[in-house]
């Protein structure tokens, strides 16, 4: 560099040395963005989970394909051996199956959360002057969108083979809210275990060990008083059988009080339970 260019160099560093003084003076004199609220952060993680699912439409088939062929195979499989006709059997099992296939598909919440940590999303996440909650309740948020697409699907379908819930649109309503609610809560049992194992495999295998027995050991399909006495004591106080019989009575335009007030208790012993879990390991991840 001969010694012409380096002076010119140095001409412009001199130069330019006074606008950036004023600039950061300019920066330091105004005052930041104020921090997000907690409803905004989550509003936008939420946002975020929605948008993912607009780029990878594969992911709706577990809440779109996968209820109706449940609806249908077990609706016609078991109809008419266990209530004599298909008509009557989908009266009893639909608000009992969109039960288990939501609580199914909640897995998928930790599936996401151990995929964003997988790929270092999360360390980015927990540098930022937002809410700490803010990610995992985003998640959930974001979910709730896929368990009202499964509870719509599933609805329509039982409607076209003969469903008609006697509580009207109010009775649907209202038992369709009292399952988002409590999906909601279930899903943070997931999102401890999406932030515990190591691999998303590893999330799905340990939650199919845990769903699969809670949600057919109820009286999703079949009245419990038909089972062995051990068997009824479990069942009979299950937190799935709880949901299904809230969800079932207030379609049929009943108000069974006593287990829509142990679904919303066993929802809210969830969220204080895992939710408290989840956070703390968040911290340490």
């Amino acid at each position: 560099m001969s010694t012409a260019t380096a002076k010119t160099e140095l001409e412009d560093v001199a130069l330019a040395a006074p606008d950036q003084e004023r600039l950061s003076a300019l920066l330091v004199g105004h005052d930041r963005p104020p921090r997000p609220s907690a409803l905004s952060a989550s509003l936008t993680f939420g946002w975020r989970a929605m948008l993912k699912i607009k780029h990878v439409p594969e992911q709706l088939f577990d809440v779109t394909a996968f209820p109706i062929m449940l609806v249908l195979m077990y609706t016609y499989l078991f109809g008419g051996a266990l209530a004599g006709s298909t008509e009557e059997y989908i009266q009893f099992l639909l608000p009992g199956i969109m039960v288990m296939s939501v609580v199914m598909i909640t897995m998928y919440t930790g599936v996401a959360v151990n995929t964003d940590i997988a790929k270092g999303v999360f360390d980015r996440f927990r540098t930022l002057p937002i809410w700490r909650p803010a990610p995992m309740v985003g998640y959930l948020l974001g979910d709730v969108l896929r368990y009202l697409l499964a509870s719509a699907v599933m609805l329509a379908i039982g409607m076209l083979i003969g469903f008609r819930p006697e509580g009207g649109v109010l009775g649907v309503l209202a038992g369709v809210a009292l399952l988002i609610v409590f999906s909601f809560a279930f899903s943070w049992i997931w999102t401890m275990f999406g932030l515990l194992l190591r691999t998303e495999k590893s999330v799905m295998g340990v939650s199919m060990m845990v769903i699969f027995p809670l949600t057919f050991l109820s009286n999703v399909f079949v009245d419990p008083r038909t089972m062995p006495g051990w068997l009824q004591a479990f069942v009979n106080n299950s937190p799935v059988t709880h949901l299904a019989t809230a969800v079932r009575e207030l379609m049929a335009g009943n108000w069974p009080a006593a287990d829509v007030a142990w679904s919303l208790g066993w929802a809210g012993v969830l969220v204080v339970v895992f939710g408290v879990v989840t956070m703390r390991l968040y911290n340490r991840k």
